[in-house]
């Protein structure tokens, strides 16, 4: 073997962290500092030798980015949804990395026009290119794209940095001209009021917590813009939105276990903020207006959550009047409504549901409804974008691990199922060719944990396959199967690859969540371990050549298992990894720390909690033995797992593992232009993703594409 390069190797500046009468050294705290030019220094050195050590993978790198862009149609155009009198549909272009948001006037015809998607449609109003709005920058990214009521302007928000902070733009349809771009720095999201005069919009503070609503009126200086709610509560985050029906703006306000809403008219918009039920530790609600009345889910009653009504003004929980009582394993996600249906989307056996309840002339749901219909072994159904009120048809989304997304129109009132269109995908891809199942592995007290797997048609069980196992678990997140073009790069060279839907995620109901958080944290740990285990000891991946995966939160699952577990995998990605989760947790000031409290417990005033977190915390707990090979992959401006965590973690790893660095390279990668979601750029993104699944092929020895 060719002589690698030594990794670069990081100054030891030790800094005492003191709590609960323990003193913790920590000698690469320092690294924190992104305007400090040795840290700059040291993640360049980084990323000089993560490309010099992955040099000879070059041609598998373009080989998969190649398999990617060619499934692609490159040249494309979205289903297009009515809103009412447009049409609104996105479309891409061969050779361009962003998006044009685009519609076409309904006309004289209600039905949804046969557009050619490798041409620009007759009569086309381009609302928002994506490419001339990014030129010259690396990276951009949409926080809102809202248009008024009237159809008259569009609201968009626009980060260039990746640290999700927007500019906001107004832009009027009529001339095309950006007539207001006044206000700088807010969160996601907008809402317009009825007569689109007044934009609502959303700040974040210093630890980017959206805290703030506030009022603008379209051409003023920001300067006059109103306070209209000011959140003090830092568990608490902040959204805006408009209903389905027009008739409200909706302020969310959201702690991971309580909530509460608030409500204004949008023909008043300058008028009082009612609250819809004032807040109660522990208890969550969400609010979907439709005329008179309101359609609220909510855990008051019921942790796996349950519908009730209430007047459209009604200020007190004691108005609701349950419709459809909790189910134990059920877990009630949501609910959309429309003029004659409601669709309750939930979660029965690991799956995902959509629920049709017809409503009487009075507004009352009649009957128990119907199940919309898939019929697959492992997929998910979810509703598209459904903005009318006043419809008989509901855009539906279903995938699986082998199915490409596809779009659907359900009558509501037959039930029947229309394709409209499927997600392309060339070079002769065939589902047939593929297998997917659901396999349970038992965890460390029994708990059956569901699996999802997908596989080339004619694997076997027989012991000798590379695989990839991916897992998340935590806030409730659930990682739901869907179909990946760039997945088919592992499949198609033997991997097997599967989903560990582990404690802590949402996919079993709100029970599932609640043992894998606070001190049942392990469980999600020794879920993905036994998930692993399953895999091997039922033959479908060889004992040697597994891989692991996950991202964020996720990546605090994967250094968790590492040290758990090392000898389970051959290699591991790492991306955006939250591997020195205590340190964070520790510190208030830190962004999002405070409102983590009510996820991972608060080690700062719990003793018992900080004894947990320092249990299992990756960075804290690396052992001196053998581990597989690692791949670290982060952003510099990522404002949610900021880049210290990966970059302290490696360092720390690098010094105290025994595995052959040079069989086994630890690497880091830092995009230093991009935030918690990578490249924004589809291209630069499909390069980023085959960057990834060629180091992970290389280490489980499965470069080359299985023939027959």
């Amino acid at each position: 073997m060719t002589h690698q390069p030594s990794p670069p190797r990081a100054a030891r500046l030790d800094v005492v962290r003191s709590h609960h009468g323990e003193d913790v050294v920590d000698p690469y705290e320092w690294l924190r500092d992104k305007s400090d030019p040795d840290v700059i220094a040291h993640l360049e050195a980084e990323n000089a030798y993560t490309e010099a050590r992955t040099a000879h993978l070059g041609e598998l790198q373009q080989s998969i980015f190649e398999e990617i862009k060619g499934r692609v149609q490159q040249t494309d155009l979205s289903v297009p949804v009515r809103h009412r009198d447009w049409w609104y549909y996105t479309r891409t272009i061969e050779g361009e990395q962003y998006a044009v948001h685009g519609r076409v006037a309904v006309g004289e015809s209600p039905e949804r026009p046969e557009l050619d998607p490798g041409a620009a449609p007759e009569g086309e109003e381009v609302l928002l290119d994506g490419n001339a709005e990014a030129q010259g920058e690396e990276f951009f990214s949409l926080g809102a794209f809202d248009v008024t009521p009237a159809g008259d302007r569009l609201a968009y928000a626009v980060d260039t940095t990746g640290d999700e902070r927007f500019d906001l733009r107004v832009k009027d349809l009529t001339t095309g001209e950006v007539v207001d771009d006044a206000v700088r720095g807010i969160g996601y999201g907008t809402a317009w009021s009825a007569d689109g005069g007044h934009l609502f919009y959303v700040r974040v503070d210093d630890a980017w917590r959206p805290h703030q609503v506030w009022r603008h009126r379209v051409g003023a200086p920001a300067e006059e813009d109103v306070l209209v709610h000011q959140e003090d509560d830092e568990r608490f985050w902040m959204g805006v939105g408009t209903s389905r029906d027009d008739r409200h703006v909706i302020v969310w306000l959201g702690s991971k276990n309580t909530s509460e809403v608030r409500l204004v008219d949008a023909e008043d918009p300058t008028g009082e903020l009612r609250v819809v039920a004032p807040r109660e530790e522990g208890v969550e609600y969400d609010v979907e207006p439709a005329g008179e009345r309101l359609w609220i889910v909510h855990n008051r009653d019921h942790r796996d959550f349950e519908l009730a009504v209430a007047p459209a003004t009604t200020t007190s929980a004691r108005d609701w009047s349950t419709v459809v009582p909790g189910e134990d394993g059920v877990r009630l996600a949501g609910v959309e409504a429309f003029a004659g249906h409601l669709v309750l989307s939930l979660r029965r056996d690991g799956l995902t549901q959509l629920q049709v309840l017809p409503l009487s002339g009075q507004g009352r749901p009649v009957g128990e409804g119907y199940q919309v219909p898939v019929e697959e072994p492992v997929y998910t159904i979810e509703t598209g974008t459904n903005p009318t009120y006043e419809t008989d048809t509901l855009q539906v989304l279903v995938e699986s691990l082998v199915t490409p997304r596809s779009v659907l129109d359900l009558d509501l009132g037959s039930g029947e199922l229309t394709l409209v269109k499927q997600q392309p995908v060339l070079g002769g891809y065939d589902p047939a060719d593929y297998q997917q199942q659901r396999l349970w592995a038992t965890a460390q007290d029994g708990t059956q944990i569901p699996i999802s797997l997908v596989a080339r048609r004619d694997a076997e069980p027989d012991g000798t396959h590379p695989g990839l196992l991916y897992g998340y678990g935590s806030y409730e997140i659930s990682v739901d199967p869907h179909f990946s073009i760039s997945r088919l790069s592992y499949l198609d060279r033997g991997v097997v690859h599967a989903v560990a839907h582990v404690r802590g995620g949402g996919e079993m109901g709100r029970g599932w969540y609640e043992e894998g958080r606070m001190e049942h944290k392990a469980n999600t740990f020794t879920d993905f371990v036994a998930c692993a285990d399953h895999l091997v000891e039922t033959g479908w991946v060889a004992p040697d050549r597994l891989a692991a995966e996950g991202r964020s939160a996720g990546g605090l699952l994967m250094g968790a298992v590492l040290n758990l577990a090392p000898e389970r995998f051959r290699v591991v990605h790492a991306g955006v990894a939250f591997v020195d989760a205590l340190t964070t947790i520790l510190d208030p000031s830190l962004p999002l720390t405070v409102s983590e409290w009510e996820e991972w417990g608060n080690p700062v005033d719990s003793a018992q909690i900080y004894q947990l977190m320092r249990s299992y915390t990756p960075y804290e707990n690396i052992r001196r033995v053998d581990y597989p090979a690692i791949l670290a992959t982060t952003g510099l401006n990522d404002t949610r797992v900021f880049y210290v965590e990966p970059a302290k973690w490696v360092a720390r790893l690098r010094e105290t593992v025994t595995s052959d660095p040079q069989e086994r390279p630890i690497l880091l990668k830092t995009e230093m232009v991009a935030g918690h979601g990578g490249k924004t750029g589809r291209y630069d993104a499909w390069r980023e993703t085959a960057f990834e699944i060629a180091f992970v092929l290389d280490q489980l020895g499965a470069r080359e594409l299985v023939t027959g």
